[in-house]
């Protein structure tokens, strides 16, 4: 049978199930294959906290969204235009985000009586006519698995749980998706289990073959791939990006990396990232407790490395002594806080941006740090040398806000040249540094930066006390002189302050140079906004648009870009932190739209509201 082969220009699949059903690994594998093809793509995991959820109930339910194009694209999308739904609970959960005509891909097998009344369902939608504004294809992916896999030397359960690479092969040839890499996954995943791995492999390409031969799909799509910027590319995700920033930051800087970590969700991918790589001189050190592990860092940073620790914002309010420490002691040190739902424990695998004023003020005396806040995955690199750079030349601990969204997703990524990364090599203090050539003054500060030296223990006539009680001046004994110490706190916000001399101004992107309305966003809620002020461009609105990569110090020009407009919007997924901030020190009513929903912005949400502040002009 001849089957129609039709273009399309984008689609937005989701494929969603119980969280042992495989979901996050048949997302993981389909955007490979579709990094592979050359699309541009963005992702949108989305888990329950829980290891195990009550299996087909809707707090179990586990999905991966996949936008993917023949151009730039921004986000994950804000609905699907594929469902494949592993179950009732997976298709109930999902249903409401579907638009009118949407493909569902059902497993029928898995739409039991039980499962059914587990989740409010009388009859099955799939047979009781209430789909009827979707197309809907009906397929038992179970049994179809369990027949493929009939000659092979396996379980029953083994081969019910293939079911999801049978559904990934299905789905790889109604999208012309390229299969060898996904056969080499699997043969490397299941390597010391080879009849697995040729099980698996048999039941992905038994849904190629499905899909090849089926009346039920009449249709297949073409996206062809996106025009980019000439380079080498691969599928990053934020916390891979993040890592790999971090190495490429020790190299340039010429120090060892120690991480001092300890798990936490969603940042423990960073820990196993940097752990792999130990032929970079990378020392990963996974501690008792979060305590301890910025405790390590700080030590290493004393002792000449990159100190780095990893966390979430639980982790960070455990962290707050010890980074006052850093900023009393005025070494590097890098606090990464991905970003996740509070307060509390809160929802761990949820996104939020909720940790802003916690890394502005989140500890005892006025000890102020720089904030450099990532803007998509791949971003994450840039941010994670930025910050490194930051560090070391003023001797001060950063904090990095990145967050679950930018973590788990994933989009295509430009590798850099190694002369495309900054120059943030470090020189030691090696000698001592007094007007009498004698003495060493470990609080004698630059006059450009007012940073002081970093002398690594043990160099000779460098011995110096270091430790969180406040030190006098340049000699850096210990001091509680009132006008000492009121010196010593200014010349620290001081240091801060100089750095808005050393970051770029903000950039507007205003196309015409006559928008009334700008909009605002920083970390995450780049994509979201980009796309959304697309559409309202498009639909002849005119609004200019800027992001903040730097919250702290902020780019110098901020007040002059704040002011050049009538109205600034700044939608945050948090209730209006940075808009606080911005309120109090320029003076200018923002405008906040504010959610915590655990997800990211929708671009046609944002686009309404976009709008709508338009129209009240």
């Amino acid at each position: 049978m001849t089957k129609q082969v039709q273009q399309l220009d984008r689609v937005i699949i989701r494929f969603a199930g119980d969280s042992g059903d495989g979901m996050q690994l048949t997302g993981d594998r389909f955007t490979a294959e579709t990094a592979q093809f050359g699309n541009d793509l963005s992702t949108l995991p989305n888990f329950p906290a829980e290891i195990r959820a009550p299996a087909g109930t809707l707090p179990g339910v586990s999905s991966f969204q996949l936008h993917f194009a023949d151009h730039d694209i921004l986000t994950p999308g804000d609905a699907p235009n594929v469902l494949v739904a592993m179950n009732p609970a997976a298709l109930k959960a999902n249903l409401g985000d579907l638009p009118r005509g949407a493909d569902i891909i059902v497993n029928t097998d898995e739409f039991t009586k039980r499962n059914l009344q587990k989740v409010g369902y009388a009859a099955s939608p799939v047979e009781d006519g209430s789909l009827g504004e979707w197309r809907v294809h009906a397929v038992p992916l179970t049994s179809l698995t369990v027949k493929a896999l009939e000659g092979f030397d396996i379980s029953k359960k083994d081969a019910e749980r293939a079911k999801n690479m049978f559904a990934l092969g299905l789905l790889s040839w109604l999208y012309h998706r390229p299969t060898e890499a996904t056969v080499k996954f699997l043969e490397a995943k299941f390597a010391k289990m080879p009849e697995i791995a040729k099980a698996n492999i048999a039941a992905f390409q038994a849904g190629w073959n499905y899909g090849e031969t089926t009346e039920s799909f009449s249709v297949s799509y073409e996206i062809k791939p996106a025009r980019l910027a000439p380079g080498l590319y691969r599928n990053i995700s934020g916390n891979q990006a993040l890592a790999y920033g971090l190495i490429a930051a020790a190299v340039q800087a010429k120090l060892p990396l120690f991480l001092g970590s300890y798990p936490i969700t969603p940042a423990s991918d960073i820990l196993h990232e940097l752990s792999k790589h130990k032929r970079f001189g990378i020392r990963t050190f996974q501690a008792e407790d979060e305590i301890a592990g910025v405790g390590a860092a700080l030590g290493a940073a004393f002792g000449g490395a990159l100190g780095v620790t990893t966390t979430s914002g639980p982790g960070v309010a455990l962290k707050a002594e010890t980074v006052g420490l850093a900023v009393a002691t005025e070494l590097p040190l890098l606090v990464v806080d991905v970003q996740r739902a509070g307060p509390s424990t809160g929802m761990p695998t949820k996104t939020e941006q909720t940790d802003l004023l916690m890394a502005m003020f989140g500890r005892n005396g006025e000890s102020p740090v720089p904030i450099v806040a990532p803007s998509t995955p791949s971003d994450c690199f840039h941010a994670a040398v930025e910050a490194a750079r930051i560090a070391v030349k003023y001797r001060t601990p950063v904090m990095l806000l990145s967050d679950g969204y930018l973590a788990n997703g994933s989009e295509p990524w430009r590798l850099p040249e190694i002369d495309e990364l900054p120059d943030i090599s470090v020189e030691f203090t090696v000698t001592p540094n007094g007007d009498d050539g004698e003495t060493y003054l470990p609080f004698r500060r630059d006059p450009e930066t007012l940073a002081r030296p970093w002398a690594v223990p043990g160099t000779p006539g460098l011995e110096h006390r270091i430790g969180g009680i406040e030190k006098a001046d340049g000699t850096g004994n210990i001091s509680y002189d009132p006008n000492n110490h009121d010196r010593m706190v200014r010349l620290r916000q001081a240091k801060i302050e100089g750095i808005a001399q050393d970051i770029p101004p903000l950039e507007v992107d205003d196309p015409d140079g006559d928008a009334r309305v700008l909009v605002l966003g920083w970390g995450s809620t780049y994509g979201p906004i980009a796309a959304a002020v697309r559409r309202v461009r498009k639909a002849g609105g005119k609004v200019a648009q800027t992001h903040i990569r730097h919250l702290n110090p902020l780019p110098s020009n901020t007040g002059e870009v704040l002011r050049s407009y009538d109205k600034v919007l700044l939608p945050e997924i948090n209730l209006g932190q940075l808009a606080l901030l911005l309120r109090a020190k320029f003076l200018v009513d923002v405008i906040s739209y504010n959610r915590v929903r655990g997800l990211p912005f929708k671009a046609e949400e944002l686009a309404g509201v976009i709008q709508d502040v338009i129209d009240s002009e």
